[in-house]
């Protein structure tokens, strides 16, 4: 079985004493490609090690984090990651990660919607899906989305942890998937009451590694070696052999982000 998972910042220092080893897990696990979303100016020149390292596994996105969206910084953050993105000697399969984050700051919600409205056109422009960040804010993405939307744009909302409607409102706009990593092994991360009305075709596995490890990880260091943790729970919830999980979600990968 094969895996890929699409989220993943296995760029971190978490990683910098055990990168080569953790990708050597991967690899004992099937976890044959990984994409790299980018969150900053900071961590470009990782995203691109990793690039340059494992050509034919790691693949990056360019965005700016809505965490990193603040008022003094972000026309330098924008300008510096549309350079990166815009490198014709590189290529990226996505524009991420980008979105709105409530958790940590409220106050920055207008500029986070300037910030997702450029990274969006961007996308629209390009031809890339885009991967979308969401913690307490549903509503402000909808907002946007609502407006922002056409056939010119795909993508995914990374790590989702919605609800039924909320999972059903995503994927009402179109060429637009979930996904799905290590919450969905939590008892009440809320997806058992999720994904079981989801179609098989709209459904991308991930890990946000190094945050938010399955059970029996959890609270440990995630790393992209469990996305075929992740598969069995999404398996165990679809009633099905994990190997229908991998086939399934490994094509619709390779679909959004044309691998």
């Amino acid at each position: 079985m094969a895996f890929i998972d699409t989220h993943t910042h296995l760029y971190q220092p978490a990683f910098d004493g055990d990168r080569d080893e953790a990708m050597a897990r991967c690899a004992e696990a099937g976890v044959n490609t990984l994409l790299l979303p980018n969150i900053d100016c900071a961590s470009i020149p990782r995203v691109h090690a990793m690039m340059d390292q494992w050509p034919d596994r790691c693949l990056g996105m360019m965005g700016l984090h809505p965490c990193h969206v603040k008022a003094d910084s972000m026309e330098q953050e924008l300008s510096t990651i549309e350079g990166a993105l815009r490198d014709s000697g590189r290529r990226y399969v996505a524009v991420g990660e980008i979105g709105f984050d409530l958790y940590w700051d409220k106050t920055t919600l207008a500029i986070q919607h300037e910030a997702f409205e450029r990274q969006v056109a961007w996308a629209k422009e390009l031809g890339l899906p885009i991967v979308i960040h969401v913690r307490e804010a549903f509503e402000a993405l909808f907002e946007a989305m609502d407006r922002l939307n056409d056939d010119r744009l795909s993508g995914v909302v990374h790590c989702f942890t919605g609800n039924l409607e909320q999972a059903q409102r995503v994927l009402a706009y179109g060429d637009f998937y979930l996904g799905i990593g290590g919450v969905a092994t939590y008892k009440n991360g809320g997806l058992d009451a999720v994904l079981p009305h989801v179609d098989r075709d709209r459904v991308i596995l991930e890990t946000d590694s190094p945050y938010l490890a399955p059970v029996p990880y959890r609270g440990k260091r995630n790393e992209s070696a469990y996305t075929a943790v992740v598969a069995q729970r999404v398996a165990d919830l679809w009633e099905c052999p994990v190997a229908e999980v991998a086939a399934a979600t490994t094509a619709n990968a390779k679909r959004l982000f044309a691998l």
